[in-house]
């Protein structure tokens, strides 16, 4: 909710749509056009060049851009923070999707889970892979000492983030509507 409102606010200060990725636009960005375990290789013996996670991290996120970047440009798309996207996660998600999608996306109907990619700075190389996959659960409020629970807070969560893409073609003013209407879910 906070990244869609934050995505809101864009929009109406800039006149420019922005969103959560889909998972499928997240993996493509984080490939990069590889087709290896990582977008670098399939090794993790290079990892510390390119990624904050465990063994590296001093248990806490750093300043985006301090490692390299994927061959477009991208930085930290493994590790640091893991990042939202806008799916709906569903663990057999790959065999949902119809052989021909070219931007597969589940659109939520439940607040959880939401699809979380990148792994983070307190995560195992494997999860950081460019086709690993997380999800979000109620442990991520759990502490949030509001009755009810913050649509905002993520106070078990140091190691989520986002990123918002702009889409390549605008939709239209009522579909930009309808995304930012989508109200936000309790527990």
């Amino acid at each position: 909710y906070a990244a869609r409102a934050y995505c809101k606010w864009l929009y109406q200060t800039t006149g420019i749509f922005y969103r959560l990725p889909t998972e499928a636009e997240w993996e493509y960005a984080a490939r990069a056009g590889s087709n290896t375990s990582y977008y670098f290789g399939n090794e993790t013996k290079d990892l510390e060049q390119y990624a904050w996670y465990f063994d590296n991290s001093d248990g806490t996120y750093k300043k985006v851009g301090l490692k390299k970047p994927n061959q477009w440009g991208l930085y930290d798309m493994y590790g640091n923070v893991s990042e939202w996207t806008s799916d709906q996660y569903f663990s057999d998600a790959y065999q949902k999707i119809p052989t021909k999608a070219i931007d597969p996306y589940f659109q939520p109907k439940d607040l959880y889970p939401h699809s979380i990619r990148g792994g983070g700075w307190d995560d195992d190389p494997e999860a950081l892979r460019s086709s690993a996959r997380g999800y979000s659960t109620p442990k991520l409020k759990q502490i949030d000492p509001q009755i009810p629970k913050s649509k905002w807070w993520m106070t078990n969560a140091p190691f989520l983030g986002f990123r918002i893409v702009r889409p390549l073609k605008t939709p239209s003013p009522e579909e930009i509507e309808k995304y930012f209407e989508m109200p936000p879910k309790d527990i």
